[in-house]
């Protein structure tokens, strides 16, 4: 079974965001609407206040008058624009993307998202990549000008792909990194290279990750994924079994072959989020539903 699709779009990819790009040079329009604008506080790490299972949006005016330095226009939902600002701390009760993500629906999940994307990108952005000189944030957020030169930087997406290895069958090869708990498995992933296409940057990095030469390679779907600023875009790929595991570049700690049914019944065991991460007769964990590996393999795992 070398052919599957994906059997719904990753979770994150189905955020809805109206981002209303015409607004973010209009000064005057995110003026007059900042009265009845609502505001998504953002930690250092990530998270953000929440109540039933929902984001908290605060006031905007809590922050002042008009719209402050440093806040960032995400978009309008209704007939309210949201903004979102980076805090140092926040109290309550709190979640990340991760943790909380799935629990989400469209539109609130499009907001943290592109909430968490803008702002780690300012957090990185304070200088010019040209010459060094402090940059300011310009375009409600969306952009950054030099203070010496007066160039133009734009928010920055990493593209990374992620890869589903099987072999045509009835298995699939899953990978630990060194870091991971053990039992905790995935499909192979890395960034893309300057110069690269995307197709060999999915050869040269399962080459170098576990030593596999792999054909057959197709495109799946993408989602958003930030943390910090990258675009993961899926694939499947055919690769042989009996070929050595070879893991070179220290990306990877182990890596095994398993079955449909293996994958089947680690599926309905839950996610690495789940109880289950702590049972001692679990021999497989998998991803978590806002991770397109998820939906990778629960799509594998269903074909065939």
């Amino acid at each position: 079974m070398t052919d599957f699709v994906l059997t719904d779009l990753p979770l994150l990819s189905r955020a809805a965001l109206d981002r209303a790009e015409h607004l973010r040079p209009d000064t005057d329009a995110l003026r007059a609407g900042w009265p009845d604008a609502v505001l998504l506080r953002v930690n250092g790490r990530g998270q953000v206040r929440i109540t039933d299972g929902d984001l908290v949006l605060e006031p905007a005016t809590e922050l002042g008058d008009t719209p402050v330095p440093g806040a960032v226009f995400l978009g309008v939902r209704g007939p309210l624009h949201v903004w979102a600002v980076r805090v140092p701390a926040l109290t309550g009760e709190l979640g990340d993307l991760r943790m909380i993500g799935h629990r989400l629906d469209e539109a609130s999940a499009g907001l943290l998202t592109t909430a968490v994307a803008l702002l780690n990108w300012h957090d990185h952005a304070g200088f010019s990549a040209l010459d060094g000189a402090p940059t300011e944030p310009t375009m409600s957020g969306w952009s950054r000008i030099s203070s010496s030169t007066g160039h133009e930087e734009f928010p920055r997406t990493d593209p990374a792909i992620i890869c589903l290895v099987h072999d045509g069958g009835d298995r699939v090869l899953l990978a630990r990194q060194p870091s991971w708990p053990p039992r905790m498995f995935s499909v192979l992933a890395g960034f893309v290279e300057a110069g690269e296409s995307l197709e060999a940057c999915v050869a040269r990095e399962i080459r170098e990750e576990v030593g596999v030469d792999v054909t057959d390679i197709r495109y799946l779907g993408s989602q958003p994924w930030p943390f910090p600023r990258s675009v993961m875009l899926g694939f499947a790929a055919v690769g042989d079994p009996a070929a050595a595991l070879e893991f070179a570049d220290g990306e990877i700690a182990e890596a095994h072959w398993f079955t449909r049914d293996q994958v089947r019944a680690a599926l309905d065991a839950g996610d690495w989020a789940s109880g289950t991460r702590e049972s001692s007769d679990a021999e497989l964990l998998l991803p978590g539903s806002i991770s397109i590996a998820r939906i990778m393999v629960e799509s594998w795992a269903s074909a065939g």
